[in-house]
């Protein structure tokens, strides 16, 4: 069990990188970008295949990042440029990747079970248990605070406000649709790097692992949310890591229930995103219900004084 959970809490870091990019497109941009099951699929296959052919395995997956970027601002172009409704503009996209990225693998799955990778050189270098999960937890905990910065300058504050509300940045004479296209490239660029590192650690790659990745991100900022909240940016994106730790954690309950299985995982995933959004709204109606019956009491002591 302590096996299985030190695990979950393992590549829930990992996936945290990637909920951090759900989050610049959903919450920050408010953008329903589904290039995300396929861009996280274009990092594993580009660092894979570079990996496999002999480069450096670091090298690899800043590669995955820049091709994860480049996929990003497609989705925007198309959207900004080709006016595209913005969720079927992801959709297409999401759908030409998966010919891309079986180009790119030559093949389905590419295994790394016999190739250096990055998680195999921390593993050699530090000798421990722990090694995978520290280093990982650093290289999130890095892009979190560069995120956190990133979103206070004076283009991250833009990018914010397209979001929040896109008509009043452009009667400003502000280039909304450059704006969106960098939100999107920044986001999905986070969504391929973890998809290389998440190939990395499993040991392979498989053009069908991207599938239902928009939902997890979700999920990871949904429930990080309810836990943590999101006053702030820095408070908001600690959330997500948080939220995508715990989601991991919560599957791995779950999936030890007998009558469950790994097939189950993408339902598990579902019931999962609805309880987040469901029970909120479930409390406040509650917690609203219960101030409304203590003014009521207190008008009818007043009345009766």
């Amino acid at each position: 069990m302590m096996t299985a959970m030190f695990g979950a809490v393992e590549s829930g870091v990992i996936y945290a990188i990637m909920a951090l990019g759900v989050y610049l497109s959903f919450r920050v941009l408010d953008f329903p970008d589904l290039t995300v099951d396929g861009s996280f699929v274009t990092g594993g296959a580009v660092a894979s295949i570079m990996i496999v052919n002999g480069s450096d395995p670091f090298i690899a997956t800043i590669a995955a990042l820049f091709a994860g970027f480049l996929a990003g601002c497609v989705t925007g172009i198309l959207h900004t440029k080709g006016g595209i409704n913005p969720l079927l503009s992801g959709i297409l996209m999401m759908i030409a990747l998966y010919s891309i990225n079986l180009r790119i693998m030559g093949k389905p799955n590419v295994p790394l079970l016999a190739e250096e990778t990055v998680m195999t050189k921390i593993d050699n270098w530090f000798a421990s248990d722990w090694s995978i999960l520290l280093f990982m937890l650093v290289v999130t905990l890095i892009i979190k605070f560069i995120t956190d910065l990133f979103l206070k300058t004076e283009v991250g504050l833009s990018l914010r406000a397209v979001g929040d509300n896109e008509g009043m940045v452009r009667s400003f004479s502000a280039n909304t649709g450059w704006m969106k296209v960098l939100g999107l490239g920044l986001s999905n660029a986070l969504v391929a790097f973890s998809g290389a590192l998440v190939a990395q650690y499993n040991g392979f790659n498989d053009v069908g692992m991207g599938i239902g990745m928009i939902v997890i991100g979700l999920a990871s900022v949904i429930i990080g949310e309810a836990v943590i909240g999101h006053s702030s940016i820095a408070r908001a994106t600690l959330a997500v890591i948080v939220g995508a730790v715990l989601y991991r954690m919560i599957v791995t309950l779950a999936l030890r229930i007998e009558f469950l299985d790994t097939g189950d995982m993408k339902l598990i995933t579902a019931i999962i995103v609805i309880i987040a959004l469901v029970l909120p709204k479930i409390l406040d109606r509650q917690k609203a219900a219960a101030r409304k019956k203590k003014r009521l009491q207190q008008l009818g002591g007043n009345a009766n004084a």
